[in-house]
């Protein structure tokens, strides 16, 4: 049991490489499909719910209602589930399609079932079944407890739509990035919010948008990183359509403008308080990727460079799962000072 839990933290922390089937095939199944999946990314869809989820929880203790924690806990599962069901079925269009052959960038970076020939395509569709059946279940959930609002009714759709069709078409012409930051940013921390509470709050999407800017840099990142793969197997996505400089300098700014938009929330809409500067803590990881996104990438690994391909999208990663871990725990001490403490902070 011990063994079993080590495997799904590693699963939930990092990219895992296999080559040996016997491997895979004593794993057990979480482990199957949070490696399948690529959980350890897909842990940045948990905090897009825990953000909204603590949004609502300010604003509800502050208006004297009851916060629904299982609602919270179903609709954060189901978005996290959801995503991995995007990357099933990424994996499993891209592989039809023929992309993931000789040696593709995404074979090369973690372990890839269909590819590497662990399962067939009939159980990856199994695999993708049961997770989307799940994945929708929240949904429907949700859409019950609140009425069929018209809004999370559009919500579910858009969202099923990208999780359907992100890998195809929608990367191939160069609006996945969008997709990405439109989901995990405004769509999941103020659908999020919106099911909580009932209410479409404008300073929320505003403070969601420095997370959906830095998960997008991954994508940004990664993209940029295969960027010459995708360009022959015609793969459209946004850098392959601006080239390797105009989308280092985007994933840059992206970058940048995640911390002016939060000082701007903290000292002049008052939004935040200045507890978030805890965030700043990420400069240092935020430096690093800047100085590599300024530059072009080498066309072979530096000496004793341990995970090629990977480039621009390692550095993007880590500012990331940094700046999202001090921005969850900025936000956690403002909710407890808000909800448990109010008199600290007048």
């Amino acid at each position: 049991m011990n063994t079993t839990f080590a495997m799904w933290r590693k699963t939930l922390s990092q990219l895992i490489k296999m080559e040996d089937k016997k491997e895979w095939d004593a794993l057990d199944v979480l482990s199957k499909w949070f490696i399948a999946t690529r959980s350890a990314v897909g842990t940045i869809t948990l905090y897009s719910g825990l953000i909204g989820g603590l949004f609502a929880w300010q604003y509800l203790y502050s208006a004297g209602r009851p916060f629904n924690f299982l609602m919270w806990t179903i609709l954060t599962l189901g978005l996290f589930i959801a995503h991995g069901t995007n990357n099933l079925i990424n994996d499993y269009t891209d592989f039809s399609r023929g992309i993931d052959k000789d040696n593709y960038f995404r074979t090369q970076y973690g372990v890839h079932p269909l590819a590497q020939g662990f399962w067939g395509k009939r159980t990856h569709l199994l695999w993708f079944g049961v997770s989307g059946l799940l994945a929708t279940l929240a949904g429907v959930y949700a859409l019950f407890y609140t009425n069929f609002a018209p809004i999370v009714v559009w919500f579910f759709a858009i969202g099923a739509f990208i999780l359907l069709f992100y890998t195809f078409p929608l990367k191939y012409i160069g609006i996945g990035e969008l997709s990405i930051f439109i989901i995990w940013g405004p769509m999941m921390i103020g659908g999020v919010y919106f099911v909580l509470t009932g209410l479409w709050d404008w300073a929320v999407i505003l403070a969601s948008i420095p997370i959906g800017l830095n998960v997008v840099t991954i994508n940004l990142g990664k993209h940029t990183d295969k960027l010459k793969e995708d360009k022959v197997k015609k793969v459209r996505t946004l850098p392959v359509l601006v080239g390797e400089t105009a989308a280092r300098y985007i994933t840059m700014s992206a970058i940048v403008l995640s911390y002016i938009i939060t000082l701007y929330l903290i000292f002049v809409s008052h939004f935040f308080t200045p507890v978030m500067l805890l965030i700043f803590i990420a400069i240092k990881p935020a430096q690093m990727a800047l100085q590599r996104m300024s530059k072009p990438r080498p066309t072979e690994p530096p000496a004793g460079y341990p995970i090629w391909p990977r480039w621009f999208s390692t550095v993007c990663f880590v500012h990331n799962r940094v700046f999202s871990n001090y921005f969850v725990l900025a936000l956690v001490i403002e909710t407890v000072i808000r909800t448990l403490l109010p008199s600290f902070w007048r």
